[in-house]
């Protein structure tokens, strides 16, 4: 398995198409997040446009190989095994931008309330921030497992269907990704640190769920 997650790393790094979900993301935060603004607040922003970034990150790896290359690795390993290699590499790739992301708005943010009154310890902060990343980045792998190949061949209805569940994924209540960043919004007008450790489980469900089904049906469907 090693192997195999060296491989789809190197196709991603080489391919360079992660660099547009990477600049957007940049952007967001470039938007959103000003140094001085009330941590929690901040975290909970860069932690919220993970998730569509995520969900990028899974279509691009999933779809990096020429058909006749994908063939050849399913072939030798299994496409079971290839597939659940693709995913986990872009789940790595957004939880290391997740948490870097994380660590430098821990550090340029203002440790206090929203309203500047009460004062929010940093590291703690951080923590809270990281776990909430976590989980975007989790539903956001869960979101593309299930809105790309194989279950949605057709870019023109994938592409569109992976961007509502991303937007869905983050506002509809009950969402694990919109309970961990709530909780930092809420947090930051009383000045609590609240630990997201719910959403990340129930994030990390989901996503087993989501990675498995798509595994199971690619062994099922040729390219």
């Amino acid at each position: 398995m090693t192997a195999l997650l060296c491989y789809q790393a190197a196709l991603l790094l080489r391919s360079q198409r992660w660099l547009p979900p990477f600049i957007l993301y940049a952007v967001f935060l470039a938007v959103g997040v000003q140094g001085g603004q009330p941590i929690l607040d901040s975290l909970g922003y860069a932690a919220a446009a993970l998730l569509p970034v995520a969900a990028w990150l899974v279509r691009i790896c999933v779809t990096n190989e020429p058909p006749a290359a994908r063939s050849c690795v399913s072939a030798a390993v299994g496409p079971g095994r290839a597939h659940l290699a693709a995913l986990l590499v872009a789940l790595g790739a957004a939880a290391m931008l997740g948490t870097v992301t994380i660590v430098v708005v821990t550090l340029v943010s203002d440790p206090a309330s929203a309203d500047h009154q009460t004062r929010v310890p940093r590291l703690p902060a951080g923590a809270a921030g990281l776990l909430a990343a976590l989980a975007c980045a989790l539903l956001g792998t869960a979101v593309g497992a299930l809105t790309t190949w194989p279950l949605l061949r057709s870019t023109g209805r994938a592409v569109p269907a992976m961007l509502l569940a991303a937007l869905l994924s983050v506002v509809v209540t009950g969402s694990p990704a919109q309970a961990a960043v709530s909780g930092l919004v809420t947090g930051s007008r009383s000045g609590t640190v609240p630990l997201p450790v719910l959403p990340l489980a129930a994030a990390a469900l989901l996503t087993a769920a989501a990675i498995a089904a798509a595994c199971a049906l690619t062994s099922r469907r040729s390219p």
